[in-house]
């Protein structure tokens, strides 16, 4: 289907109605896309086939409230949906325990406090202020990596809350002050990019902006998926900690 033919069914769809079946089959390879780039390992009794019907509903509720009058772009628009609706069903099984999400709160805890006091970040020294071994230390950065499935280029972590690829997206009505606080956004993340130890700024990197998945980068570095993983999730603590301190400064 070529640009234009796009955007005649949609123009189309918005008119009539007519056309969604043809807007849903186009738009299925996003799911596939989505789902190979979300960390997550499905929980006892769900297959990746299962996290692809997940995404269905979401791509479904996509296509009915998209109005390409906004300008914005579909797949842009479909992407944090999808995935919204991938998390709403996982979180029905239960998959990420509250013991788990507390583990991970005491980690970032414990980042931003060392950050605070010696300004950078050690893992002796997070497993000193934890109070844990090697093996806990690394079990919590796997847990880390896979509660942290939203993209980078999906939302920006900031103190307050997250800002998400909609809500910086320009359209006529943003203001000259509105598209100054992005950009200082957008530099404030570049620079707590560029602290981040290099491997663990490679991993993102490999991750978020060249579209491999964890067993792909694992070939690149030279690790094993579950290192991956957990990689992952350090690094996503340590972009956290960095961006709370930059925020209190």
């Amino acid at each position: 289907m070529t640009s234009e033919e796009e955007k005649k069914l949609w123009e189309e769809y918005t008119r009539s109605g007519i056309g969604r079946d043809e807007l849903v089959i186009k738009y299925l390879p996003l799911i596939k896309y989505v789902v190979s780039r979300m960390a997550v390992t499905p929980p006892q009794g769900l297959d990746y086939e299962d996290l692809l019907s997940f995404g269905v509903f979401g791509l479904l509720d996509a296509v009915d409230k998209f109005d390409p009058s906004k300008g914005f772009v579909f797949q842009t628009y479909a992407i944090p949906r999808i995935r919204g609706a991938i998390l709403d069903e996982l979180r029905k099984c239960d998959w990420y325990s509250r013991s788990a999400r507390e583990k991970v709160q005491k980690l970032n805890r414990a980042m931003e406090k060392i950050l605070r006091d010696k300004g950078e970040i050690k893992d002796e020294w997070i497993m000193a202020e934890m109070g844990i071994g090697e093996e806990e230390y690394y079990e919590i950065q796997d847990l880390a990596g896979r509660g942290y499935i939203t993209s980078l280029d999906d939302t920006t972590p900031l103190d307050d809350g997250d800002v998400s690829v909609e809500a910086t997206l320009a359209d006529d009505r943003e203001g000259i002050s509105e598209r100054l606080d992005e950009e200082a956004e957008r530099q404030e993340l570049a620079e707590a990019l560029a602290e981040l130890p290099e491997r663990e700024r490679t991993m993102l990197s490999l991750y978020y902006y060249e579209g491999l998945n964890l067993k792909e980068i694992g070939r690149v570095l030279g690790v094993t998926e579950s290192r991956v993983s957990q990689i992952h999730g350090k690094a996503l603590s340590m972009l956290r900690a960095i961006m709370k301190e930059k925020m209190n400064l």
